[in-house]
Protein backbone atom coordinates (compact mmCIF):
# COMPACT_ATOMS: atom_id res chain seq x y z
CA UNK A 1 0.00 0.00 0.00
CA UNK A 2 1.32 3.60 -0.94
CA UNK A 3 0.27 6.92 0.29
CA UNK A 4 1.31 10.27 0.74
CA UNK A 5 0.38 12.41 3.61
CA UNK A 6 1.17 16.04 4.50
CA UNK A 7 1.26 17.00 8.07
CA UNK A 8 0.16 20.66 9.51
CA UNK A 9 1.09 22.17 12.90
CA UNK A 10 -1.02 24.70 14.55
CA UNK A 11 0.81 26.86 16.99
CA UNK A 12 -1.42 28.44 19.56
CA UNK A 13 0.66 31.36 21.43
CA UNK A 14 -0.79 32.35 24.92
CA UNK A 15 0.81 36.66 25.35
CA UNK A 16 0.74 38.50 28.39
CA UNK A 17 1.88 41.35 29.10
CA UNK A 18 3.33 42.13 33.17
CA UNK A 19 2.60 45.88 34.32
CA UNK A 20 4.64 47.78 36.67
CA UNK A 21 2.53 46.97 39.38
CA UNK A 22 3.81 43.52 38.63
CA UNK A 23 0.33 42.23 37.80
CA UNK A 24 -0.15 39.58 34.56
CA UNK A 25 -2.99 40.79 32.28
CA UNK A 26 -3.79 38.13 29.90
CA UNK A 27 -4.79 38.88 26.41
CA UNK A 28 -6.50 36.46 23.84
CA UNK A 29 -4.53 33.78 22.34
CA UNK A 30 -3.57 34.29 18.77
CA UNK A 31 -3.46 31.54 16.62
CA UNK A 32 -1.43 31.28 13.78
CA UNK A 33 -2.55 29.89 10.12
CA UNK A 34 -1.25 26.23 9.17
CA UNK A 35 1.44 26.05 7.89
CA UNK A 36 2.40 22.95 5.72
CA UNK A 37 4.81 20.86 5.71
CA UNK A 38 7.72 20.42 2.87
CA UNK A 39 6.76 17.86 0.43
CA UNK A 40 10.53 17.39 -0.31
CA UNK A 41 13.47 17.84 2.08
CA UNK A 42 16.78 19.53 0.97
CA UNK A 43 18.91 16.38 1.25
CA UNK A 44 16.50 14.79 -1.25
CA UNK A 45 18.97 16.01 -4.52
CA UNK A 46 17.36 13.61 -7.12
CA UNK A 47 13.83 14.57 -6.18
CA UNK A 48 12.05 17.43 -8.09
CA UNK A 49 8.20 18.69 -8.60
CA UNK A 50 6.84 16.33 -5.58
CA UNK A 51 3.20 17.04 -5.72
CA UNK A 52 0.75 15.22 -3.66
CA UNK A 53 -2.51 14.19 -5.01
CA UNK A 54 -4.74 13.41 -2.54
CA UNK A 55 -4.98 14.64 0.99
CA UNK A 56 -6.87 13.34 3.95
CA UNK A 57 -7.98 9.33 4.72
CA UNK A 58 -6.46 6.49 2.97
CA UNK A 59 -5.23 6.60 -0.40
CA UNK A 60 -3.46 3.68 -2.04
CA UNK A 61 -3.07 0.57 -4.88
CA UNK A 62 -3.31 3.63 -7.78
CA UNK A 63 -2.68 2.33 -11.10
CA UNK A 64 -2.08 4.69 -14.65
CA UNK A 65 -4.54 4.05 -17.40
CA UNK A 66 -3.26 2.75 -20.57
CA UNK A 67 -2.72 6.34 -21.97
CA UNK A 68 -1.54 7.76 -18.91
CA UNK A 69 -3.52 10.70 -18.59
CA UNK A 70 -5.55 9.11 -15.66
CA UNK A 71 -5.18 7.18 -12.06
CA UNK A 72 -7.57 4.24 -10.40
CA UNK A 73 -7.05 4.16 -6.60
CA UNK A 74 -9.00 3.09 -3.58
CA UNK A 75 -9.85 5.81 -0.67
CA UNK A 76 -11.66 5.46 2.49
CA UNK A 77 -11.98 9.46 1.88
CA UNK A 78 -16.34 9.04 1.70
CA UNK A 79 -16.61 5.58 3.73
CA UNK A 80 -15.07 4.06 6.58
CA UNK A 81 -13.85 1.28 4.27
CA UNK A 82 -12.13 2.00 0.54
CA UNK A 83 -14.31 2.41 -2.55
CA UNK A 84 -12.74 3.12 -5.82
CA UNK A 85 -11.82 6.06 -7.84
CA UNK A 86 -10.10 8.19 -10.76
CA UNK A 87 -8.46 11.36 -11.25
CA UNK A 88 -5.87 12.67 -13.47
CA UNK A 89 -2.44 12.44 -13.12
CA UNK A 90 -2.22 15.85 -11.57
CA UNK A 91 -4.71 14.89 -9.24
CA UNK A 92 -8.05 16.94 -10.29
CA UNK A 93 -11.37 15.73 -11.13
CA UNK A 94 -11.53 12.98 -8.72
CA UNK A 95 -14.28 11.22 -9.39
CA UNK A 96 -15.75 7.98 -6.97
CA UNK A 97 -16.56 4.97 -9.30
CA UNK A 98 -17.41 2.06 -7.35
CA UNK A 99 -21.36 2.71 -5.65
CA UNK A 100 -20.81 3.03 -2.44
CA UNK A 101 -21.29 -0.05 -0.79
CA UNK A 102 -19.45 -2.67 1.07
CA UNK A 103 -15.68 -2.88 0.89
CA UNK A 104 -13.06 -2.11 -2.71
CA UNK A 105 -9.96 -3.07 -3.68
CA UNK A 106 -7.52 -3.00 -6.68
CA UNK A 107 -8.75 -1.10 -9.32
CA UNK A 108 -7.41 -1.25 -12.85
CA UNK A 109 -8.46 0.56 -16.08
CA UNK A 110 -8.91 -1.75 -19.37
CA UNK A 111 -6.74 -1.36 -22.42
CA UNK A 112 -9.50 1.14 -23.80
CA UNK A 113 -9.84 3.55 -20.83
CA UNK A 114 -13.77 2.97 -21.20
CA UNK A 115 -13.96 0.80 -17.59
CA UNK A 116 -12.28 0.20 -14.43
CA UNK A 117 -12.34 -3.69 -13.37
CA UNK A 118 -12.15 -3.60 -9.15
CA UNK A 119 -12.86 -6.30 -6.38
CA UNK A 120 -15.53 -5.46 -3.91
CA UNK A 121 -18.05 -7.40 -1.23
CA UNK A 122 -21.10 -5.34 -1.87
CA UNK A 123 -22.90 -8.34 -3.07
CA UNK A 124 -21.89 -9.96 1.06
CA UNK A 125 -23.67 -6.37 2.39
CA UNK A 126 -23.58 -2.98 2.11
CA UNK A 127 -21.64 -2.10 5.20
CA UNK A 128 -17.93 -2.38 5.31
CA UNK A 129 -17.13 -6.02 6.06
CA UNK A 130 -15.39 -6.40 10.23
CA UNK A 131 -11.78 -5.86 10.33
CA UNK A 132 -10.11 -9.12 11.08
CA UNK A 133 -8.44 -8.78 15.09
CA UNK A 134 -5.16 -9.30 16.27
CA UNK A 135 -5.84 -12.33 18.03
CA UNK A 136 -2.93 -14.22 14.87
CA UNK A 137 -0.97 -11.30 14.58
CA UNK A 138 -1.35 -9.02 11.93
CA UNK A 139 -3.56 -10.47 9.05
CA UNK A 140 -4.71 -9.49 5.98
CA UNK A 141 -8.91 -9.73 5.11
CA UNK A 142 -9.32 -12.46 2.36
CA UNK A 143 -13.27 -12.02 2.30
CA UNK A 144 -15.38 -14.38 0.53
CA UNK A 145 -17.43 -11.96 -0.15
CA UNK A 146 -14.98 -10.19 -2.89
CA UNK A 147 -16.16 -11.04 -6.24
CA UNK A 148 -14.43 -9.00 -9.57
CA UNK A 149 -16.56 -6.60 -11.43
CA UNK A 150 -16.23 -4.12 -14.21
CA UNK A 151 -17.77 -0.70 -14.37
CA UNK A 152 -17.88 2.09 -16.82
CA UNK A 153 -15.32 4.60 -15.93
CA UNK A 154 -18.65 7.22 -15.16
CA UNK A 155 -19.97 4.36 -12.66
CA UNK A 156 -22.63 3.22 -14.79
CA UNK A 157 -22.48 -0.28 -16.48
CA UNK A 158 -21.73 -2.52 -13.25
CA UNK A 159 -21.14 -5.98 -14.27
CA UNK A 160 -19.93 -8.96 -12.51
CA UNK A 161 -17.51 -10.80 -14.08
CA UNK A 162 -16.56 -13.91 -10.92
CA UNK A 163 -19.04 -15.76 -9.16
CA UNK A 164 -17.69 -18.47 -7.58
CA UNK A 165 -17.83 -18.57 -3.49
CA UNK A 166 -14.49 -17.46 -2.15
CA UNK A 167 -12.25 -15.14 -2.57
CA UNK A 168 -11.70 -13.49 -5.74
CA UNK A 169 -9.63 -9.99 -6.06
CA UNK A 170 -6.07 -8.44 -6.90
CA UNK A 171 -7.26 -8.15 -11.27
CA UNK A 172 -4.75 -6.63 -13.67
CA UNK A 173 -5.19 -6.24 -17.42
CA UNK A 174 -2.74 -6.85 -19.91
CA UNK A 175 -3.07 -4.83 -23.46
CA UNK A 176 -4.76 -7.48 -25.08
CA UNK A 177 -7.70 -7.12 -22.70
CA UNK A 178 -6.54 -10.71 -20.76
CA UNK A 179 -7.33 -10.65 -17.15
CA UNK A 180 -5.32 -11.97 -14.38
CA UNK A 181 -6.31 -12.26 -10.66
CA UNK A 182 -5.43 -14.21 -7.36
CA UNK A 183 -8.43 -16.39 -5.98
CA UNK A 184 -9.64 -18.86 -3.41
CA UNK A 185 -12.18 -20.63 -5.04
CA UNK A 186 -10.23 -24.11 -4.40
CA UNK A 187 -9.13 -23.31 -1.19
CA UNK A 188 -5.72 -22.12 -1.63
CA UNK A 189 -4.83 -18.75 -3.12
CA UNK A 190 -3.35 -19.07 -6.22
CA UNK A 191 -3.07 -17.03 -9.62
CA UNK A 192 -6.02 -17.14 -12.49
CA UNK A 193 -7.02 -15.77 -16.01
CA UNK A 194 -9.69 -15.09 -17.93
CA UNK A 195 -10.91 -12.98 -20.79
CA UNK A 196 -12.19 -9.64 -20.58
CA UNK A 197 -16.30 -10.77 -20.25
CA UNK A 198 -15.16 -13.13 -17.21
CA UNK A 199 -15.42 -16.00 -19.73
CA UNK A 200 -12.83 -18.94 -19.78
CA UNK A 201 -11.20 -18.69 -16.72
CA UNK A 202 -8.02 -20.73 -15.94
CA UNK A 203 -5.83 -21.31 -13.20
CA UNK A 204 -2.16 -20.68 -13.67
CA UNK A 205 -0.42 -21.96 -10.25
CA UNK A 206 -0.64 -25.10 -8.64
CA UNK A 207 1.61 -24.93 -5.16
CA UNK A 208 0.64 -25.23 -1.69
CA UNK A 209 0.88 -21.66 -0.14
CA UNK A 210 -0.21 -18.07 -0.91
CA UNK A 211 0.08 -16.47 -4.15
CA UNK A 212 -1.01 -13.54 -5.23
CA UNK A 213 -0.61 -9.65 -6.83
CA UNK A 214 -0.02 -10.91 -10.14
CA UNK A 215 1.52 -8.29 -13.14
CA UNK A 216 1.47 -8.40 -16.97
CA UNK A 217 4.77 -7.74 -18.28
CA UNK A 218 4.54 -5.08 -20.84
CA UNK A 219 4.39 -7.31 -23.63
CA UNK A 220 1.68 -9.24 -21.83
CA UNK A 221 3.76 -12.47 -22.40
CA UNK A 222 4.96 -12.87 -18.74
CA UNK A 223 3.08 -12.31 -15.50
CA UNK A 224 4.91 -11.95 -11.86
CA UNK A 225 3.32 -12.26 -8.93
CA UNK A 226 4.13 -12.71 -5.56
CA UNK A 227 4.58 -16.46 -3.38
CA UNK A 228 5.57 -18.55 -0.95
CA UNK A 229 5.53 -22.38 -1.08
CA UNK A 230 6.51 -23.75 2.29
CA UNK A 231 7.04 -27.66 2.65
CA UNK A 232 4.39 -29.80 4.67
CA UNK A 233 4.58 -28.88 7.99
CA UNK A 234 3.59 -26.34 11.09
CA UNK A 235 3.61 -23.18 8.55
CA UNK A 236 1.68 -24.31 6.06
CA UNK A 237 -0.66 -26.24 8.46
CA UNK A 238 -1.30 -22.67 10.01
CA UNK A 239 -1.25 -21.18 6.69
CA UNK A 240 -4.42 -23.04 5.47
CA UNK A 241 -5.85 -23.22 9.55
CA UNK A 242 -6.07 -19.05 8.67
CA UNK A 243 -7.53 -19.57 5.38
CA UNK A 244 -10.49 -20.77 6.41
CA UNK A 245 -10.89 -17.65 8.57
CA UNK A 246 -10.43 -15.38 5.65
CA UNK A 247 -7.37 -14.09 6.80
CA UNK A 248 -3.77 -14.44 5.38
CA UNK A 249 -0.56 -13.66 7.49
CA UNK A 250 2.05 -11.73 5.14
CA UNK A 251 5.36 -12.87 6.40
CA UNK A 252 8.20 -13.93 3.94
CA UNK A 253 7.60 -13.93 0.29
CA UNK A 254 9.55 -14.18 -2.66
CA UNK A 255 8.84 -13.18 -6.42
CA UNK A 256 7.73 -15.16 -9.17
CA UNK A 257 7.28 -15.05 -12.82
CA UNK A 258 5.91 -17.23 -15.25
CA UNK A 259 4.49 -17.49 -19.28
CA UNK A 260 1.18 -15.78 -19.62
CA UNK A 261 -0.10 -20.03 -19.93
CA UNK A 262 1.36 -20.71 -16.37
CA UNK A 263 4.59 -22.56 -17.50
CA UNK A 264 7.81 -21.82 -17.34
CA UNK A 265 7.67 -20.64 -13.40
CA UNK A 266 10.85 -19.30 -11.73
CA UNK A 267 11.63 -17.88 -8.51
CA UNK A 268 13.43 -14.71 -8.91
CA UNK A 269 14.53 -12.92 -5.48
CA UNK A 270 15.62 -15.53 -2.80
CA UNK A 271 15.22 -12.70 0.30
CA UNK A 272 14.55 -14.09 3.73
CA UNK A 273 12.17 -11.53 4.39
CA UNK A 274 9.37 -10.34 2.65
CA UNK A 275 9.59 -9.13 -1.22
CA UNK A 276 5.75 -8.36 -2.91
CA UNK A 277 4.14 -6.15 -5.11
CA UNK A 278 6.07 -6.83 -8.23
CA UNK A 279 5.31 -4.45 -11.27
CA UNK A 280 7.29 -4.38 -14.50
CA UNK A 281 7.68 -0.32 -15.46
CA UNK A 282 6.20 0.36 -18.73
CA UNK A 283 8.83 -0.18 -21.22
CA UNK A 284 9.54 -3.78 -19.93
CA UNK A 285 13.38 -2.90 -18.64
CA UNK A 286 12.75 -3.07 -15.27
CA UNK A 287 11.16 -4.78 -12.33
CA UNK A 288 9.78 -2.96 -9.21
CA UNK A 289 9.15 -4.06 -5.99
CA UNK A 290 8.74 -3.72 -2.04
CA UNK A 291 10.99 -5.33 0.35
CA UNK A 292 12.10 -5.76 3.88
CA UNK A 293 15.54 -6.06 3.03
CA UNK A 294 18.34 -4.20 4.49
CA UNK A 295 15.23 -2.90 7.08
CA UNK A 296 16.50 -0.44 9.50
CA UNK A 297 13.46 -1.94 11.86
CA UNK A 298 11.29 -4.80 12.16
CA UNK A 299 8.82 -4.37 9.40
CA UNK A 300 10.21 -1.67 7.16
CA UNK A 301 9.60 -2.14 3.75
CA UNK A 302 11.02 -0.40 0.50
CA UNK A 303 10.37 -0.13 -2.73
CA UNK A 304 13.48 -1.63 -5.05
CA UNK A 305 14.19 -1.23 -8.28
CA UNK A 306 16.31 -3.61 -10.98
CA UNK A 307 17.05 -3.95 -14.54
CA UNK A 308 15.49 -6.66 -16.23
CA UNK A 309 17.50 -9.31 -17.90
CA UNK A 310 15.95 -12.23 -19.75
Amino acid sequence: MRKLSVVFAVVAVGVSIVTLSGAVTPRRQATQKPVPAPLSLPEEKHLRNVKQLTNGAENAEAYFSFDGKRLSFQSTKDKGCDQIYSMNIDGTDIRRVSNGDGRTTCAFYTPDGKSIVYASTHLGGRECPPVPGRESGYVWPIYDAYDIFKINVDGTGLTQLTKSPGYDAEATIAKDGKIVFTSVRDGDMEIYTMNADGSDVRRLTNLPGPDGGPFWSADGQKIVFRGRHPAAGKELDDYFALLKKAIWRPTALDVFIMNRDGSGLEQITFDEGFDGFPTFTANGKQLIWGSNRNAKVEGETNVFIADWVN
